[in-house]
């Protein structure tokens, strides 16, 4: 499962939005904050939605929108821009920029924003030391949410079962692309079978890994003529050239 960048569907969005923004701000006689964060939510909300009509994912969103710094003191203005800072998108902690561009004076200014997401997920059911190797045993399915850490989450079995843990796992922690890594077949040094195939034959013979090797990953190996090739690990024991 896979859920859209909702920084992906704003652009669509942005212009039809802004307008509604600024016709829900009063350019007179108005608390400016209240105002901006009141359009500014109905902003976010259309967003979400329409980033969820978008995707096939599951995902339930929850946006939450922080305070504006009480110090500001925001200028009447007739139309506000709401857009995503360049490096940001809304997922996650994030900030949504405003700025006047129709008013007596043009500011800019930074709202804190929170966009949670919702969905199923692969959760540890118990601690896991750094290196161990994780089964089916090791987790449980219950909801988390997507958006809490930009590493994204392992809905399918496949992208984790007899993967290693990168770093210690904690219970509860739903499982996520930088907590695993393919498990080591075999050390360097390891003698290891070399097969070379074409078209109407193959070839095997025995060499020596100069690396560790890894299921799918390349290795190099030195032949027992001293040549050194390089080939993808088939599983603990066998190495298939690349021709």
């Amino acid at each position: 499962m896979r859920i859209a960048s909702l920084a992906l569907v704003l652009p669509a969005w942005l212009l039809a939005a802004s307008a509604a923004l600024a016709q829900q701000v009063p350019s007179e006689g108005a608390e400016p904050d209240a105002a901006v964060v009141a359009a500014t939510r109905q902003w976010l909300d259309d967003a979400v939605a329409n980033a969820q009509a978008a995707s096939a994912s599951p995902l339930r969103m929850e946006v939450s929108i922080g305070a504006l710094d009480a110090r500001l003191r925001l200028a009447p203005c007739s139309r506000i821009e709401p857009y995503v800072p360049v490096g940001l998108r809304l997922w996650g902690r994030t900030r949504l920029g405003l700025r006047c561009t129709d008013g007596g004076a043009r500011w800019n200014v930074f709202l804190p924003v929170t966009v949670k997401a919702f969905g199923p997920a692969w959760v540890l059911r118990d601690n896991v030391q750094a290196g161990a190797v994780l089964t089916e045993a090791d987790v449980v399915e219950a909801e988390a949410d997507w958006a809490a850490e930009s590493s994204p989450v392992l809905a399918d079995p496949a992208q984790w079962v007899g993967q290693v843990a990168a770093r210690a796992l904690a219970a509860g922690q739903p499982l996520r692309q930088s907590m695993v890594r393919p498990a080591q077949a075999f050390a360097a040094g390891t003698q290891v079978r070399v097969i070379a195939q074409g078209p109407g034959f193959e070839i095997a013979s025995d060499a020596q890994a100069m690396g560790p090797g890894v299921v799918g990953q390349m290795v190099r190996v030195r032949m027992h003529n001293g040549r050194i090739a390089s080939g993808v690990v088939q599983d603990p024991r066998t190495v298939r050239l690349a021709l």
